[in-house]
Parts: structure tokens; sequence; C-alpha cells
């Protein structure tokens, strides 16, 4: 029995201590004890403060004396609807405590931390990051691991001496395929920071049916897991941004192309915008959030088709006169077109000058060869052919392929113009049989794609458990 009653007394002042850490919060007016006035506690643990509680009496002793109730058990009170009686005997999912804050916890939430530059890597280590899972793209790695660099030193420096750096956001010039949201993802995931990746194709001028452009920093805000100072400081990935040029020849409102560019100056330039929560358009309903962009970082991609056109227009027009002009076909196959363009290219294209300057940081990527191609399918740590000998391996067969087999694929994938997006459809096509009739066979051991099996001239090399053997060159 002794011991009974200690282990009673050990946890009555458990309890106890644990009831220092929490205060009571008023069932009304939801305030913690800490900002009212003093506490009333009504039976089930009910607290009411003592400012509600007065409220409630002033407002019964003046309209109604003698008490009016209804049938259904609610007393009618002005501004107050529908109080019912039968919640305070049983209010279900509702906490009866709050836990204190600390006083460092307030100093905290007074001040918010400042951003911690320290653990963004230089920018020789963020572009060696990114040759890990980026083929080729050398400038363009350069260009965003500086650009990077420079934008959080911005976002961690004061201005204690008057100067502020500026912000610079990034356009990204390059064809379809090449790498660019690849390489911003890859960008976001090695700093840890928020990134929200939006198509320009849905914005639309505020008010006309799609997304407003305020929804790209919405994006941003969920991605954040809807913390406002983590997304303030997070990237923003516009792709297609050559959705939006000014339309020509048109008499009807553009409210897709120019009406657009002109409502991101502001997004662009930093701003308090005021954004919908969990929500990719303002209503009544959603809730609304301040977020200031001037410490987001925005990178705007494109594949700007006929923008070499324009470019090849410009450069045969300056070299085109007298004994020493340029034949007009001189840059049909130039393979670095793109790295010619210009302001005003990009304005011809539809561009306003007004959003070009926001965009200080101007680079173009480069089309991908027959030899990049190969290299995307095993360099990467992520290559598509590491994925197909992942999903073999589950079912224990190995899988290889010749060195004659990997160009035949690049091949058929520059045929389709596509970019590195068609490995993946040109694998599709040739592992479909294999995928399909190994599991069938558990005495196969390894399966070897050759060329002689791409260019339709034979099969796949298929070897039994203990015969199994790599060629040379394969991978």
């Amino acid at each position: 029995m002794a011991e009974d009653f200690d282990e009673f007394e050990r946890k009555t002042e458990e309890s106890s201590e644990d009831d220092k850490e929490y205060e009571s919060f008023c069932f009304l007016c939801r305030r913690p004890e800490s900002e009212c006035s003093g506490m009333i506690v009504l039976p089930n643990d009910i607290h009411i403060c003592t400012d509600c509680m007065q409220k409630s009496f002033d407002m019964m002793n003046t309209q109604f004396p003698d008490g009016v109730f209804n049938p259904s058990g609610m007393i009618n009170i002005p501004n107050i609807s529908m109080l019912d009686l039968s919640a305070f005997n049983n209010p279900a999912g509702t906490p009866k405590k709050v836990k204190k804050k600390k006083e460092a916890e307030k100093k905290t939430d007074a001040k918010a931390p400042s951003f911690d530059f320290r653990r963004i890597p230089s920018p020789h280590r963020i572009k060696a990051a990114l040759d890990e899972h980026v083929i080729g793209q050398d400038y363009a790695k350069k260009v965003m691991s500086v650009a990077v660099y420079n934008h959080y030193k911005r976002v961690a420096s004061d201005m204690e001496d008057g100067v502020e750096i500026e912000k610079s956001n990034m356009l990204m010039i390059g064809p379809t395929g090449c790498g660019k949201t690849y390489l911003v993802k890859t960008l976001a995931k090695l700093l840890d920071v928020p990134l929200a990746i939006a198509d320009a194709t849905s914005l639309t001028e505020a008010g006309y049916i799609g997304d407003d452009i305020e929804s790209v920093v919405s994006k941003l805000l969920a991605a954040a897991d809807n913390d406002v100072e983590k997304a303030e400081h997070g990237i923003i990935f516009i792709d297609e941004i050559d959705k939006i040029a000014k339309k020509k020849n048109t008499n009807q409102r553009d409210v897709s192309g120019e009406a657009v560019q002109q409502g991101m100056l502001k997004l662009l330039e930093g701003s308090e915008i005021e954004v919908p929560v969990g929500a990719s358009s303002k209503n009544a309903m959603v809730p609304m959030a301040i977020v200031n962009t001037s410490n987001i970082l925005f990178i705007c991609g494109g594949a700007f088709p006929d923008l070499d056109s324009i470019i090849k227009e410009r450069l045969n027009k300056q070299a085109s006169i007298g004994f020493y002009a340029d034949l007009k076909d001189k840059y049909d196959n130039d393979p670095h077109l793109l790295e010619k363009v210009t302001v005003e290219d990009l304005r011809k294209f539809g561009m306003i000058p007004e959003f070009l300057g926001r965009l200080p940081v101007v680079f173009t990527m480069d089309g991908l060869t027959e030899d990049m191609l190969v290299r995307i399918l095993k360099e990467p740590k992520n290559a598509i052919l590491k994925q197909y000998q992942k999903l073999l391996a589950m079912d224990e067969v190995r899988l290889a392929f010749d060195d004659g087999a990997l160009y035949a694929i690049a091949a058929k994938a520059m045929e389709k113009d596509t970019g590195a997006r068609a490995l993946r459809a040109v694998l599709e096509k040739y592992m479909l049989d294999i995928m399909y009739e190994i599991p069938k066979d558990d005495s196969i051991g390894q399966v070897v794609i050759t060329r002689e099996y791409i260019e339709g001239r034979g099969g796949p090399g298929i070897y039994m458990r203990g015969q199994e053997g790599v060629l040379p060159g394969s991978m």
C-alpha cells in the first residue's frame, strides 16, 4: 500500500510539473491566459476569460433581463450566434490548454532569423555537383552557379555601408530536351531551397480564365510548406516563357501575351504580393499571405522556336552587300547560332523591353549531339540505362549494352529531334519485349542489347545463369 501511495504521489508531482508548462485559453475568444486579465474555471475544465464573461452578462442584462431561451436550449445573444450550452458539457476535439512560450521563443518570434549564407556551396562546388547529373552545357552551368551564389550572398548581405546588391534574374534559352528544367531541379535539390516550377502557358491577365500571375508565388509558398520566410528565399522557374511573347498582327486583347509580361514586371523586380494559400486564384474563401519577392530568384526558360531565323536574318543583313559578302546559307547548319542572340532579337520575337530589362543574365544552352546523347545514356547518376538495369536486377537479371547499341539508340533519338526525351522513347520501344519475356524464364541470367537488335538485323544476347559474360566495351 505504501508503494502504491508513493507511486500515486510521484505521478501527481509529474502532472503538476507538466501543467506548469501549459496555459489555459478562453473557450469563447480563444485567447491564452497570458493575454487575458483573468480566467474563470467552469466544470469539465472549461476556461472563460473575465472579459468574455462580463460581456455576456452585460448583453443579457441589457437586452434580456429575464433571460430568453428558445426551445432548442440556445441562448439568443446579439453578436453571438447560436451559443450552444451543450458544447460546454462535451467540448470534443478542442484542446483545453496551449503550451506556454518560453522567453527564447518569444524573442525568436519577434525577430526572425536571417538567412544562413554559409550553407550555400561555392560556385565551383555547385558546378561539380551539376556535372554529376547533367551532361555538357558547361557554360550554362557556370553561369547558373555564379548567379545563384551571388544571389544568396545578396540575401545575406546588409546595407550598413549603403551598397545594395541588385537581383540577377536569369533567362535561359535552349532547344527542347536540352536539360533546362532538369538543370533547375538539380540546382534546387542541391541548395535545399524551395522550388516552384510554373508553366507560362497557363498564365493570363487578372480577371480572365486561367491562372493569375501571383499563382507562381503561391506554388512556391506551397513548396515551402506555407512558411513565408522560407518561401522568400526560394527559386521560381517559369518554363515556356516564350509562349507569352507579344502576339503579332492581332486586333484582339492580348490577355496571355504582352499583358502577362506587363503583370510580371513587379514580380521580377521585387514587391510585396498578396497570394492565395493553397489555391491558384483569389476568392473570399481562400486565406491570403503577403510574400516579398525581393529575395526570390526567378529563372525563366524557353525554347524560343524560330528565334534562329531572326538571328540569321540579322547576321545576313549585316554582311550581305559587297565583294566580301557572306553566303545566305552560311548560318543554316551552325550549331552555336543561338549563342549570337541579342536583346534586339528577343524584342523582335515578341518580348517587351521592360521584361527583358529585369532578366539581366541571359544565356543559351547547346543542342544535343550524338556523342552527348550517348553520354546521357550512361554517365549521369540517374542515367536511363541505370534505371533499366535496376528494373531487371529486381528479377535477378543483369542488363548490358554494347557501344554499338548506344550509338544506334542515339542516332534514332537524333531523328526525333526532341532532345534527351527521345532516348526514353527509343528505349521503351526496344525494351518492351525484353521486359515482357524475361520474367517468364527464371533460368535467364543476363541480357545484352546489341547494335543488330536496335537496327532490326538480329536479336538481343540471352545468357543463362552461370554463363553470363559482359561484352568488351559494354555497359
